[in-house]
C-alpha cells in the first residue's frame, strides 16, 4: 500500500524569538487523512508552530514543504473578524443562497454552531459583528472555517468559549464527518476529553523538539510513560504525574473504559500498585473533621435573573467531602448558581443555609484581584497570604506549592504584573489553597492552562480534604476531578446525572427547541420535575433498544472472543518488539525495520479495537 502523500512537512525548522529556541531542528509533517492532536506546556511553541505550518510565521532556517494545490485554513486565538461585516458576510462570504441551503455538510455546521440556517444564536444573518460576545465571535469564526473546508484545517484552541454541547458535536464533526481524501486537520488544545476523540496522531512540544505519538491523549500518556520505562529513565515528578494519569484513565469513567483506546495489558502493568487518585474515605473523614455535617444546604430555593427564572424550588444538601460538577449551556446560570452559593446573588425565594466552619473561596474567571500586587514578586504575593499549608496531611511550603503548579524556583521573583494569563490564572490558583479554605468553588479553572497545569492541579486537589463545586465544560476535568455531576438544562430544575456528561448530552438531545442556544431557556423536556433534589432520586435509566437474540449474541460473543485473542497475539508481538528496539538503540537501520513492523501491527490493532467496540455495542444494547 502506497504512503499517504503528504500535505506540509518541516524539514530541520529552527526558529527563535529573543532567547528562547521554540523549533530546534524539528521536523515532522501532515499526510492526508492525519488528525493531529498538540500538546505542550503554555509559551513552549505550540502556537508557532501553526503559525509555521499554515505560513504565518518565517522560519530562521530549514524549510517547509507544502503540496502546491493544498488549502490551509487557521483558526488563530486573536479575533481577526472585520466589525462592521454581518453574520452572513462572514460565515458564508460569496455563497449564493441556493448554494449553501442546499448542501448537507453546511446546514450541518450552521446547525451545530450558530443554532441553525436563520443563524439565530447570534442574532440572524444581518447583525453585525462588533458588539457581540468574544464567544459569539468565536463560534462565527469556527463556523466560518468549517463551511471553507480547506484541505488542511490548522485549529488553535477551537473550544475555547464552547459548551460541553458544543465540544461534543465539533468532536463529532472533526472525528466522524468531515475526514476525506486529502484533507488534514492539526488542533492545539488543553481539553483533554476532546484530544482523545479527535486525533489520530499527537505532537507534544517540548524545549524546541516535537515528539511525535501514535494516538490520542490516552494512547500519548501510556506511549510517554513507557518510551521512559524502555529508556530507563529514572522518574521525576511529571512522570509520576503522568503514572497517576493514566491510572486514571484506565480506572476511569464507564465510557472511557469500554473502549479499548490503548493496549489494557501494557496499561495495567504500568499502574500496578498505583493508588486511586484519591483516598475518599480518608478525604471524607478528614473534611467532617474540619467542616462538621453541615456545609451549604440551598433549601427550596428560586433563582431569576431579570425576569428570567435559572432555579425554581430546588433543594441541593452540599456535604463534607463532596465533589460536584456542574454543566450546561453558556447562559444556563452555572456562575449566578456559585455566586448565590457564596451570597452574593440574592434567592427570589427558599433560603441558603451555611455550615458555622465554612471557609469559602472561589476561582473566578476574573483576574483583576491580582491588581493590587502587580508590582511585588510571586513568591511575596503567595506568602503574603501564607507561607506553610497543609495538603494530603503533610504540611507544604508557599514556594513548594508554587513549584508544583509551575512556577519555578526563578519564576518566583518574577514581577505579578508581567506575568501571562495562564500564570496569572495558575498563581490565583496558588493563593486560593494557601488561605486554607474548606469549600473551593472553581469557575472554568481550565481558562488559560495547559494540559500540564491542569495535571498538577489535579493533582494538588486529589489531597485536599474539602467540598469542591466545579463549573467546567471540560468533562475530562470535570470526570477526573468531581465524583458526581449535576446539570441545569434550563427548565427551572437541578438535574442528578448518574451517568455524567454523557447522560447531560442525551438529555439535550432529547429536549425540544434543543437548537435554541446560549441565553435562551429551553421548554422542559423529559427531565426531572421542577425542584427535583439532585442526588435524591437520580434519573430514570435511558430507554434501552431490543436485545439482540440468542443466535445473533452467541455469534457476537464468539467475534469478541476471536478478536480478544488476536489482540493478544498482536501485545505479545509488539512486546518483543519493544525489547528489540530497546536494544537495536545504537543501529538506525535494524531500528527502522522494527518501527515499520510496529506500526504494520499498530495498524492491525486498531483494526480490531475498532471491531471489538462494534460488537461490544451490540452486546450492550
Amino acid at each position: 500500500m502506497a504512503p499517504p502523500a503528504s500535505l506540509v512537512a518541516l524539514d530541520r525548522a529552527r526558529l527563535v524569538l529573543g532567547t528562547s529556541v521554540l523549533l530546534d531542528d524539528v521536523s515532522v509533517g501532515v499526510s492526508d487523512g492525519d488528525r493531529i492532536g498538540v500538546v505542550g506546556r503554555n509559551g513552549g511553541g505550540k502556537s508557532t508552530l501553526l503559525g509555521v505550518l499554515t505560513g504565518a510565521r518565517e522560519l530562521d532556517a530549514g524549510r517547509v514543504l507544502r503540496t502546491g494545490d493544498v488549502t490551509t485554513g487557521l483558526l488563530g486565538q486573536t479575533d481577526t473578524l472585520p466589525p462592521g461585516a454581518t453574520v452572513r458576510e462572514v460565515v458564508l462570504g460569496d455563497l449564493a443562497e441556493h448554494e449553501w441551503a442546499g448542501d448537507a455538510r453546511v446546514r450541518e455546521v450552521l446547525e451545530g454552531l450558530l443554532g441553525g440556517i436563520g443563524a439565530g444564536a447570534v442574532g440572524g444573518w444581518d447583525a453585525v459583528v462588533g458588539p457581540m460576545s468574544g464567544g459569539e465571535r468565536r463560534r462565527l469564526a469556527l463556523a466560518a472555517l468549517l463551511v471553507a473546508d480547506p484541505d488542511l484545517l490548522v485549529l488553535d484552541e477551537p473550544t475555547n468559549h464552547l459548551d460541553v454541547e458544543g465540544v461534543a458535536w465539533l468532536a463529532a464533526y472533526l472525528a466522524g464527518r468531515r475526514p476525506r481524501s486529502g484533507n488534514g486537520l492539526v488542533v492545539v488544545t488543553h481539553d483533554r476529553w476532546f484530544l482523545d476523540e479527535v486525533s489520530t496522531r499527537t505532537w507534544e512540544v517540548e524545549d524546541g523538539r516535537v515528539h511525535t505519538y501514535e494516538g490520542g491523549y490516552a494512547a500519548y500518556v501510556l506511549a510517554k510513560v513507557e518510551r521512559q520505562r524502555v529508556a530507563r529513565v529514572t522518574e521525576d515528578r511529571r512522570a509520576n504525574l503522568a503514572r497517576k494519569e493514566l491510572a486514571w484513565l484506565r480506572r476511569g469513567a464507564p465510557a472511557r473504559t469500554s473502549k479499548p483506546r490503548f493496549r489494557i495489558e501494557a496499561a495495567t502493568a504500568l499502574i500496578e500498585g498505583e493508588p486511586p487518585p484519591r483516598d475518599t474515605v480518608e478525604l471524607v473523614r478528614f473534611a467532617t473533621t474540619r467542616l462538621g455535617k453541615d456545609v451549604l444546604d440551598l433549601l427550596d430555593a428560586t433563582v431569576t435573573v431579570g425576569d428570567r427564572t435559572l432555579l425554581e424550588d430546588v433543594t441541593w444538601r452540599i456535604g463534607p467531602g463532596d465533589r460536584y460538577g456542574l454543566v450546561g449551556v453558556n447562559g444556563a446560570g452555572k456562575s449566578t448558581l456559585l455566586r448565590v452559593l457564596q451570597g452574593q446573588h440574592p434567592l427570589a425565594r427558599g433560603r441558603l443555609k451555611v455550615g458555622k466552619t465554612v471557609r469559602m473561596a472561589c476561582l473566578t474567571q476574573e483576574l483583576r484581584e491580582l491588581d493590587r500586587v502587580a508590582g511585588w514578586s510571586v513568591i511575596d504575593s503567595i506568602t503574603e497570604v501564607r507561607s506553610f499549608t497543609v495538603i494530603g496531611g503533610k504540611e507544604v511550603s508557599a514556594s513548594s506549592l508554587a513549584k508544583r503548579l509551575g512556577f519555578s524556583g526563578g519564576r518566583q521573583q518574577s514581577r505579578v504584573g508581567d506575568l501571562s494569563g495562564g500564570e496569572r490564572r495558575r498563581l490565583q490558583f496558588v493563593r486560593l489553597l494557601m488561605d486554607e479554605p474548606n469549600v473551593l468553588l472553581l469557575d472554568e479553572p481550565t481558562n488559560d492552562l495547559d494540559i500540564d497545569t491542569l495535571t498538577a492541579m489535579e493533582d494538588v486537589l486529589d489531597g485536599w480534604a474539602g467540598t469542591l463545586v466545579v463549573v467546567s465544560h471540560d468533562r475530562y476535568l470535570l470526570e477526573r476531578m468531581t465524583d458526581r455531576q449535576l446539570a441545569l438544562l434550563g427548565d427551572g430544575s437541578l438535574r442528578d446525572l448518574p451517568g455524567g456528561v454523557e447522560e447531560y448530552l442525551r438529555l439535550r438531545r432529547q429536549l425540544p427547541g434543543r437548537s435554541a442556544r446560549p441565553g435562551v431557556t429551553a421548554p422542559a423536556g423529559p427531565a426531572a420535575p421542577t425542584g427535583a433534589v439532585a442526588g435524591s432520586g437520580g434519573t430514570a435509566p435511558a430507554p434501552r433498544g431490543p436485545r439482540p437474540d440468542a443466535a445473533a449474541e452467541r455469534e457476537a460473543r464468539k467475534t469478541l472472543a476471536r478478536v480478544e485473542r488476536a489482540l493478544d497475539r498482536i501485545h505479545a508481538q509488539e512486546a518483543r518488539l519493544h525489547e528489540q528496539m530497546a536494544q537495536a538503540a545504537t543501529d538506525p537501520d535494524r531500528l527502522a525495520a522494527l518501527t515499520a513492523e510496529l506500526a504494520d501491527l499498530t495498524d492491525q490493532e486498531a483494526r480490531l479495537e475498532e471491531e471489538w467496540m462494534e460488537v461490544s455495542e451490540v452486546l450492550e444494547d
